[in-house]
């Protein structure tokens, strides 16, 4: 793939990682954040991808790379790490695949041939896409989780507990 192509994808990622950060009413001074956080999931994803790492894995460390971000992020914003990278990492869900998938629940609700093979190749088609669908959901939560689970200490300031 082009380098071109991918700087382009890129900002296309942090143009809809705004317009969702915009959707659900962050503060503006995170807007830039989110920006280049979309931008730089996006990128590691492209990259990814152009390297045959694979779609699931590729949305995997696009998601790790946001959530490591937002981490560093978080603390000079002075917000949450959820609200800025949840925005970033929902440019990276994987819509087509959920889009083909519930065509091939339709096809299959609707069909009424005895054509066993037409058959057999939609069901294929629909589970595949169904589980890239679930598994590439499941490497975004993840990827943006784990790495605020694994800094939680650090970033809970003056945290103290009650004992009873």
């Amino acid at each position: 793939m082009d380098w071109l192509q991918i700087v382009e994808k890129c900002i296309w990622f942090g143009c809809a990682a705004i317009g969702f950060a915009v959707l659900f009413n962050v503060p503006l001074r995170t807007l830039p954040t989110i920006f280049l956080m979309g931008a730089a999931g996006g990128f590691t994803k492209q990259v990814s991808i152009a390297n045959e790492v694979g779609v699931v894995f590729a949305s995997l460390f696009g998601s790790i790379v946001v959530g490591v971000l937002s981490i560093h992020f978080a603390h000079k914003s002075h917000t949450p790490p959820p609200v800025i990278a949840i925005p970033s990492v929902i440019p990276m869900v994987p819509g087509i695949f959920a889009y083909k998938m519930i065509l091939g629940l339709i096809k299959l609700a609707g069909n009424s041939t005895d054509n066993i093979s037409e058959y057999n190749q939609i069901m294929a088609e629909t589970i595949n896409s169904g589980l890239k669908t679930m598994f590439i959901l499941m490497c975004l939560a993840g990827g943006v989780a784990v790495p605020m689970l694994i800094t939680r200490n650090q970033s809970a300031k003056h945290m103290k507990l009650r004992k009873k």
